[in-house]
């Protein structure tokens, strides 16, 4: 290859591995400052020990999978609209109000319709189980 071509796929991988990197960071830093990101992440491993337990064939694992994955995004992007207008908005502000609520009620529809789609696949179980 020639030298031109090298430096460029290096520096193309080192960008990626950076933008890992640093998505990974952000969840880590969600993970430490938001409450909220605490109980999803703690209500999803305990989704997976119950799933487990209860021995959830591969299709309702798969919706498992997308929810979790669902609510986490939800809550990441809530959290960055939340920063992003405590920047922009330092002091307090009915319409900076207003961006917060709707994206922290987007959540909150994310979580309900998941907890619903979890009721639907695991009471079934939870009875016959018990």
């Amino acid at each position: 290859m020639k030298l031109k071509v090298k430096r460029i796929m290096k520096v193309k991988t080192k960008k990626l591995a950076n933008s890992f990197k640093y998505a990974f960071e952000g969840f880590i830093t969600s993970f430490r400052t938001e409450r909220n990101m605490k109980i999803h992440i703690f209500i999803m491993l305990l989704v997976i020990l119950l799933g487990i337990i209860l021995k959830i064939n591969m299709y309702e694992w798969i919706i498992c999978i997308i929810l979790f994955s669902v609510v986490i995004a939800g809550e990441l992007f809530n959290t960055a609209m939340e920063t992003v207008v405590d920047i922009v908005m330092p002091y307090k502000n009915p319409k900076a109000k207003i961006a917060k609520d709707v994206a922290a009620s987007a959540v909150l529809i994310l979580a309900i319709g998941s907890i619903i789609v979890g009721g639907i696949i695991f009471l079934p179980k939870i009875i016959e189980f018990i």
